[in-house]
């Protein structure tokens, strides 16, 4: 049995905590490796390690800090292929998906190569007599990223790539469920030429998380998962004086008006739902068509597409997606399929009893499609997060609108049409964070920044991109003077400093 150890001080460190987690590999349901689960005391150790880098790290200019970052972004393209095997055999997305993962993390690395720029002040010269004001902008020390399963690339590279290059060192706590890739970038910083210490991996569950959170030499602590456990994550470090983001749930909305390309709109939708098994934050789940005649053809067209749809292996280059995560994940989407006939919605397709030849033991789940799914329904109002795509008709423009407006989670939502003042009226008027014309998925680029709204993300900064090195920095002001007169020594020491 393999073992997957921590990356604390530039090595492998194997602790003493006795605890570990079966690793799956979700095409077969065989355990392929267990992943140590950290003690306190272990996860003190990789913050005295992050400690120890911090002082020198920092100091180093920002333009050998960007130097480190363009050989981290080398070796990772470099090793591109054994980094989506990797991911794929444990998470179980398609390999082309795993690139996408890992390419999508690239970017922000691309992002923080520039740092020197993002990193300059301001200056203002003559702010008052003889009096100067420039304001910088510092590292806050030892910061911490908590990851999920879905994406165990490119969200720690978001978080990572920026604090790093602002002068920060780095705990990274990503999910036991497929920790090795995770790894495998701490090794790859190292290698990039980073200091011991600068990035380390500890695993674990909830021990950790909390140690984390608690931890005094920890500033910041960047999050995402799920909005009950982000809530708790903004809360508890809030409460240690922590800097906190944490990005939660998700229930994106795509609205399709009557004037929409039909034709591009199914595709979009079907990659959108059901691409990666549905477990994206940023999935397309709910689908809202304008008017009787765009939901009958929308729903015809999405039956005639789903069975062209095909489930596979990671590695089968054919497949369209491939299981779930963990068998317990797979339940969890049937049992919310099974509540949504409850509820009374209609199920159309149904991927329930779906089983792929050779592999049925993997955690494989077939496309499924609702209709005439209500706002009142369970299933409606909470993320599923597998390949469930949900119908919800809309009478009109304006009802539209209000379902994710009104919606507890306000990540992304998408609007297909061709009407330029109703997607420029859409995307002013929508209650939610991030916003796609015509455009499924609508991940900002990674000089933007990512965050969603309500349910959705607590904290009040944004994920990568100048919101990012806000988050990951605190300003410093500093006003300066240079007496060369006698009229600089007037006897006004107990007035209130004005530039007047």
């Amino acid at each position: 049995m393999r073992d997957i150890r921590h990356f604390i001080d530039g090595a492998a460190f194997g602790g003493a905590s006795g605890r570990f987690g079966d690793v799956f590999n979700p095409n077969t349901g065989e355990v392929q490796a267990r992943v140590q689960l950290a003690t306190v005391s272990e996860m003190d150790r990789a913050v005295q390690s992050a400690q120890a880098a911090f002082e020198g790290w920092s100091s180093t200019n920002p333009q050998r800090r960007a130097r480190v970052m363009f050989e981290f972004k080398r070796l990772v393209e470099a090793n591109m292929n054994e980094l989506a095997e990797m991911l794929s055999s444990e998470h179980g997305k398609v390999i082309a998906d795993s690139k996408g993962d890992i390419q999508r993390g690239l970017e922000v690395i691309e992002f923080a190569c520039g740092i020197p720029h993002a990193l300059k002040g301001e200056y203002t010269l003559g702010a008052g007599p003889g009096i100067d004001v420039y304001s910088s902008r510092q590292a806050l020390g030892v910061v911490a990223g908590i990851t999920p399963f879905n994406f165990p690339a490119m969200i720690p590279m978001w978080m990572f790539g920026v604090a790093i290059a602002v002068g920060n060192t780095f705990i990274l706590k990503p999910s036991e469920r497929d920790p090795s890739v995770p790894v495998r970038l701490g090794e790859l910083m190292m290698e990039a030429g980073a200091p011991k210490g600068v990035l380390n991996v500890v695993h674990g569950d909830k021990t950790a998380v909390d140690a984390i959170l608690a931890h005094p030499d920890i500033h910041a602590v960047s999050f995402v998962g799920s909005s009950d456990i982000a809530h708790y994550v903004y809360q508890t470090g809030a409460r240690h004086g922590k800097r906190v983001q944490a990005m939660g749930g998700a229930k994106n909305h795509g609205i399709v008006m009557p004037d929409a390309d039909l034709d591009q709109v199914i595709k979009d939708l079907s990659g959108a739902a059901y691409g990666s098994a549905g477990e994206r934050c940023m999935a397309l789940p709910v689908v809202v068509p304008v008017g009787k005649k765009t939901a009958d053809e929308l729903r015809e067209r999405l039956v005639a597409e789903i069975p062209t749809l095909r489930v596979g292996v990671s590695t089968d280059d054919q497949a369209h997606y491939g299981p779930v995560v963990s068998a317990q994940h797979r339940d969890r989407v049937a049992g919310w399929i099974s509540k949504g006939v409850e509820e009374g919605a209609e199920l159309v397709v149904d991927g329930r009893d779906f089983s792929l030849q050779g592999h049925e033991k993997g955690y494989f789940i077939g496309p499924s499609l609702f209709d005439h799914v209500t706002t009142d329904m369970s299933s409606y109002q909470e993320e599923i997060f597998g390949p469930v795509l949900q119908i919800v008709r809309a009478a009109n423009f304006e009802e539209a609108l209000s379902l994710p407006s009104k919606h507890q989670y306000g990540n992304g939502v998408a609007i297909f049409t061709q009407n330029g003042r109703a997607a420029r009226d859409f995307a002013a008027r929508v209650n939610v964070g991030m916003v796609g014309i015509n455009v499924p998925i609508p991940v900002p680029v990674a000089y933007h920044s990512f965050g969603g709204w309500k349910r959705s993300g607590f904290g009040d900064t944004n994920q990568y991109g100048m919101e990012g090195v806000k988050f990951w920095t605190k300003t410093k002001t500093v006003t300066a003077r240079w007496p060369d007169s006698a009229l600089e020594h007037e006897d006004s020491s107990f007035i209130i400093p004005t530039m007047s």
